[in-house]
């Protein structure tokens, strides 16, 4: 054979390939004979024949054209000196159709004895070649700008898109500069890429900035650049070509994307109406506009409702009543501006009215004539401004959320050239549609919270008084907005012998539930310190009632889907005595009082904690300290020791030094002490009540002992009258007369000795009567046939109230009575 490789007249480029590379050929093997004894579904696939037909015929008859015997024998003996042959060959295809085949043959090998070879076949197709016209017209024509630039960085060459990209000639590119034509294109940045690639010779790629050409000078616009360079056979660095396509669109869908994103992390920051409003303005301004407003409706800053009208809602009214709820413009003092903040407006864009909020379909107006007849005629003023200021387009959108309308969001630009396009209003209302979501939980929020403030402090004490035991005064501050109105209460309750009772307390959690709770246990400690329980006994029915309440609140938070359940609380109740001096006090897991001496010194009684109200199970321990006259007693939430470090030893001392003022006013006191130790808003409520103790003095105070002996029911009667009109309370001797000896004799007749009668000179005047029995007294209605039975009826009748306590010793009847003109 002449050559290792033969054509049969087929004139078509041929692909080289491996002597085996078979995997995706159609394969056969020939016998010695030419016969053929393997045959792959690649060959069937290829030429139409199945296996079963072709298996032992001769493989001669495949061939298109006739083969000179001669050069088949040669090489066939090429083949067997274990070398292959390979060459373009017609064969005729079962529908007799020719199809040129890349044959090739490889060497002689052996099947059982036999010799066989292995022939495999690609069809060959004509690969297509690129005329030069083809090739001129994809370079000129091409939707990518191309050039080409020498060792300089001049222009040697560049194609219709470049030209057109840059708005510059080709004329005037050929031979200069990038940054001679178009300095305003990072043309410096531009050619330090490329001397690194004509350094390196290693490309760039997606190189991406922005800027402005000839062709659009107003307009941004956003490129990607690539550049790599041309290289000579002899391997000589030439020049180098640059590929820049316009990805304006890309740009501004990330750019959009990002800004988007921006907005969700700078509007809504806070749950207040106006400063979300602002911060709309604000981010919008000079970002995507020159001059922005946004106008609520009256509704939503006054918290009035749940906003105006729903789509449903009937016909709206023929005006929006709106106020300007924020402004921002590039201009310093905002003249572009007709009203202020807090000023009422109503405008809306001519030709639309009220209907514009109702749609809730944006209004874009890319050219602002001021000269517009509707403009001149229906906003004269706003057109004045327009004109001066160059406001030259606009977009309104109207603020809704959740089917409910709050107001108009308007974006204006002046010094900004470009005017406003419909990509332009999509992002407008997302930005709009962000914010009117803030703005509504904030208004929401709003609501929620004054009518949870105002709740709270319809259930505070709303005057405080002592009697002539205590001088009060107190503070209170709401917890911050942000962190929702917390359970902190107070209250100082008069109790019996001109005793007083003084509670502190603090609910856990924030809002409405937490206010409402409050409520319910100030309300019970009232309850409870009006039946003269001493403190570990109240603590303990409080600890009882916080558990039921909870399991209460937490059945129907179950069934209602809700997390609002009443957790627990803490509490401090006292109760100070001025006939003894003696405060005796127990705490549930509150903070412990401060005591300041008549000389100015300060400390904190150690009471024992006791477990916070709701964990049951655990008992309370009453503690008792005697308190000079003029000493200050204080009672406080841990919101007040605890500031922004959240060190309470910390927070204790300068409650020290706050109130280490022992003669200072109570109400200055009281408040300098909250604004020093709170100066900014806190998370959590503070409460804060003193009270300056007084003594009940011995002129005030009368005691007798009785005798178990209903004939020293007459004695004591006596002197009992007798110190009333010594007192001056001449009007009260009968009903003293009477209130003493009934219960005087009630405790002769059912009770154990000893026996002490009592009279107080305070607010009113009190009877007390004590014993060593434990039995409470009952109060009857006797039949008219009865004898007995009526004493503790007419004490009833007599005193402005009566009542009850018990103590270590036993227990004490007590009777009040006004004093006339007290």
């Amino acid at each position: 054979m002449d050559s290792p490789r033969e054509d049969f007249d087929v004139p078509t480029t041929v692909r080289p390939h491996g002597l085996l590379d078979a995997a995706s050929d159609a394969a056969a093997v020939l016998s010695a004979e030419g016969d053929v004894v393997g045959w792959t579904r690649g060959a069937e696939a290829l030429l139409g024949h199945p296996a079963v037909t072709m298996l032992g015929s001769p493989a001669v008859r495949l061939l298109a054209k006739r083969v000179d015997p001669a050069r088949a024998a040669g090489v066939a003996e090429r083949c067997r000196s274990g070398m292959g042959w390979s060459g373009l060959v017609p064969l005729r295809h079962l529908d007799g159709r020719s199809v040129v085949v890349d044959l090739r043959v490889s060497a002689a090998f052996r099947i059982g004895g036999a010799e066989c070879f292995l022939v495999s076949a690609r069809e060959q197709r004509p690969q297509w070649t690129v005329g030069q016209s083809v090739l001129d017209g994809f370079l000129t024509r091409s939707p990518i700008g191309m050039a080409v630039m020498d060792l300089d960085l001049r222009y040697v060459w560049l194609n219709d898109t470049l030209e057109q990209f840059g708005g510059v000639p080709r004329e005037q590119r050929l031979g200069r500069r990038l940054s001679e034509l178009l300095p305003g294109l990072q043309g410096t940045t531009i050619e330090g890429l490329m001397r690194k690639v004509l350094t390196t010779r290693e490309p760039v790629t997606d190189y991406e900035y922005l800027g402005w050409s000839w062709s659009d000078p107003h307009r941004q616009r956003a490129y990607s650049t690539s550049f790599f360079p041309l290289v000579d056979p002899d391997d000589t660095v030439t020049g180098v070509c640059y590929l820049v396509s316009d990805v304006t669109e890309r740009w501004n869908a990330r750019q959009l994307l990002s800004l988007v994103n921006e907005a969700g992390t700078r509007i809504g920051t806070t749950l207040d109406v106006l400063r979300t409003a602002q911060e709309l303005a604000d981010f919008a301004v000079p970002r995507f506009a020159d001059f922005v407003i946004v106008d609520l409706l009256e509704p939503v800053l006054s918290n009035e409702g749940h906003g105006t009208w729903l789509p449903d809602a009937g016909p709206a009214p023929d005006r929006a009543v709106m106020r300007r709820a924020a402004l921002r413009t590039v201009r310093e003092g905002s003249p572009e501006a007709v009203a202020g903040i807090g000023d009422q407006v109503d405008f809306l864009p001519p030709p639309h009215g009220v209907d514009l909020l109702i749609s809730g379909e944006p209004v874009l107006v890319p050219e602002l004539d001021p000269d517009d007849r509707q403009w001149a005629l229906e906003q004269p003023a706003r057109a004045a401004r327009i004109r001066d200021f160059g406001l030259h387009t606009l977009i309104s959108v109207p603020m809704r959320a959740r089917n409910t309308v709050l107001g108009l969001t308007t974006f204006a630009r002046s010094l900004n050239p470009i005017s406003f396009e419909p990509d332009d209003v999509l992002l407008a209302q997302e930005l709009v549609a962000r914010a009117a979501v803030c703005v509504d939980n904030a208004r929401r929020y709003t609501r929620e919270h004054t009518a949870a403030v105002t709740l709270q402090r319809s259930l505070l004490p709303q005057a405080l008084t002592g009697g002539t035991a205590l001088e009060v005064a107190s503070s209170y501050l709401p917890a911050d907005a942000t962190d929702g109105v917390g359970g902190d209460w107070f209250d100082v309750i008069p109790l019996s012998g001109a005793r007083v009772g003084l509670v502190v307390g603090d609910v856990v959690g924030h809002g409405l539930t937490a206010a409402a709770s409050m409520g319910r246990l100030r309300t019970a400690v009232q309850t409870l310190a009006d039946m003269d329980m001493p403190p570990d006994d109240l603590l303990a029915h409080l600890d009882d009632l916080v558990l039921r309440l909870g399991e209460e609140e937490g059945k129907g938070a179950v069934a209602e889907g809700s997390s609002d359940t009443f957790v627990g609380a803490t509490c401090l109740y006292a109760v100070y005595d001025p006939v003894t001096r003696r405060c005796a006090m127990a705490r549930a897991g509150h903070p412990p009082p401060v005591v300041v001496s008549p000389e100015g010194r300060v400390h904190f009684p150690e009471i024992p904690a006791g477990p916070p109200l709701g964990l049951g199970g655990m008992a309370f321990e009453a503690t008792e300290i005697e308190l000079a006259e003029g000493s200050l007693f204080g009672l406080y939430t841990d919101g007040l020791i605890e500031g922004a470090d959240q060190d309470v030893d910390l927070g204790m001392a300068r409650l020290r030094g706050a109130l280490a003022c022992p003669g200072a006013d109570l109400e200055t006191l009281c408040t300098s002490a909250v604004r020093q130790l709170v100066p900014v808003p806190q998370p959590d409520d503070i409460a804060l009540l003193l009270a300056r103790t007084h003594a009940l003095g011995a002129g005030n105070v009368v005691s007798w002992d009785v005798p178990a002996d209903p004939a020293a029911v007459a004695d004591v009667r006596a002197e009992a009258v007798r110190q009333v009109v010594a007192w001056g309370y001449d009007e009260l001797a009968t009903t003293t007369e009477l209130i003493v000896s009934e219960l005087v004799t009630n405790a002769i007749r059912y009770a154990e000795p000893p026996i002490r009668l009592r009279l107080l000179r305070d607010a009113r005047l009190t009877c007390e009567v004590a014993d060593a029995s434990s039995t409470a007294p009952r109060l009857r209605h006797a039949r008219s046939t009865d004898e007995g039975g009526r004493g503790l009826f007419l004490v009833a009748q007599l005193a402005h109230r009566w009542g009850a306590r018990y103590t270590g010793e036993g227990k004490i009847i007590w009777a009040e009575q006004e004093i006339p003109g007290v």
